[in-house]
C-alpha cells in the first residue's frame, strides 16, 4: 500500500512539473509590448522668441523646452486656464496637462536659479494654424497673426530638430541597434547646433520615445523595421530611411532639399538600387526620391 501512494505521488509530482515547463516556455516565448508613444499635442503657434541667454553663458548648455510644455505654461499661467480648459483645447488629458505643467516649470526653474539658458524646440505637437477656432478661438487668431507679422510659417517649417543613427561619423545602419543620435537644430534651413547622445541601450519601441524626449522631429537613418516606423508616425516623426555615408552631409543635403532615401525602407535591406547602375539612395544626390 505505501509502496502504491509512493508512486501515485511521483506520478502527480511529474505531472505538475510537466504543466509548469510548458507554462514557463510560453512565458518566455511572449514580447514585451511595445510601449505606445504619447499622444499628439495641439498648439496654436510656435513662439515669437525662442531663445532666452543671461549675460555670458552663451557658451552654456541650454535647457530645453518643448513647444508642448511652452503652450501648457502660455494658458495655465498666461491665460489663466484650468487645467481642464487647457486639455480641452491641446485635445489631452487633464492628468497629461498636469505631468507636462510641473516639467516645464521645473525647467524655468532650473533656468533662473542656475542661470541657464532656455531654448524652446522640438515637442510632440500639431499645430492647428488658426483652423480651429472652436477650440483655440482669439488667442489662436492672434498668434497666426503675430507668425505673419515676425515672417515665420504657422507651421513652424523654419526650426527643425533632426536625429541621425550614428558611428563614428557615418549613418548607423541599424536603427533598434544603434547605442547613439546625432542630434541637429537648424533654423532657416541652416544647422545652428549638432551634438551626439547616447541612447543608453534603448530598444526599437523605446527609441521613438527617446527621441520625442530630446525634442526631434525628423530621423535619418539606414535600415528600419515596421513596427518602429509605425512608432515614429505615431509620434510625428519624419522618416527618412535607407541612407548611408557621412552623417553630417545627409543633414545637409536634407536641408538643400536633394537627400536620396528610401521610403519603402525595412530592416532585411538598408539600401535599394536604381537601374544597372547599382547606386544607393544613401549616395545624395540620387534624384529617384527627392526629400518632401
Amino acid at each position: 500500500m505505501r509502496t502504491e501512494n509512493v508512486a501515485a505521488f511521483e506520478k502527480n509530482c511529474f505531472f505538475l512539473l510537466k504543466v509548469l515547463q510548458s507554462e514557463y516556455t510560453e512565458y518566455k516565448g511572449k514580447k514585451a509590448p511595445m510601449p505606445r508613444p504619447p499622444r499628439c499635442r495641439q498648439i496654436c503657434g510656435v513662439p515669437q522668441v525662442d531663445t532666452f541667454c543671461p549675460n555670458g553663458c552663451e557658451n552654456t548648455e541650454p535647457i530645453l523646452l518643448t513647444l508642448d510644455e511652452y503652450e501648457v505654461i502660455r494658458l495655465v499661467d498666461l491665460e489663466q486656464q484650468t487645467h481642464e480648459q487647457c486639455a480641452a483645447q491641446m485635445d489631452i488629458s487633464r492628468s497629461t496637462v498636469q505631468e507636462i505643467y510641473e516639467g516645464a516649470r521645473r525647467k524655468i526653474a532650473a533656468c533662473l536659479v542656475h542661470g541657464k539658458p532656455l531654448h524652446i524646440t522640438g515637442g510632440n505637437y500639431r499645430i492647428c494654424g488658426g483652423q480651429e477656432a472652436a477650440h483655440c478661438g482669439r488667442c489662436c487668431r492672434m498668434q497666426r497673426a503675430n507668425m505673419e507679422k515676425s515672417g515665420k510659417t504657422c507651421k513652424g517649417d523654419s526650426i527643425m530638430k533632426i536625429a541621425v543613427t550614428y558611428e563614428n561619423g557615418q549613418i548607423f545602419q541599424h536603427f533598434g541597434h544603434t547605442e547613439q543620435f546625432k542630434l541637429y537644430e537648424a533654423v532657416d534651413g541652416k544647422i545652428t547646433h549638432a551634438k551626439v547622445v547616447d541612447t543608453n541601450g534603448s530598444g526599437h519601441g523605446a527609441l521613438a520615445g527617446f527621441l520625442m524626449q530630446n525634442g526631434v522631429d525628423t530621423l535619418i537613418c539606414g535600415g528600419i523595421g515596421g513596427g518602429a516606423q509605425a512608432a515614429l508616425a505615431e509620434a510625428g516623426i519624419k522618416l527618412y530611411g535607407g541612407v548611408s555615408g557621412d552623417a553630417d552631409a545627409a543633414v545637409s543635403a536634407l536641408l538643400n532639399g536633394n537627400l536620396g532615401y528610401d521610403p519603402n525602407v525595412h530592416c532585411d535591406h538598408h539600401y535599394h538600387e536604381h537601374g544597372e547602375a547599382g547606386h544607393s539612395c544613401g549616395d545624395h544626390g540620387c534624384g529617384k526620391h527627392s526629400c518632401h
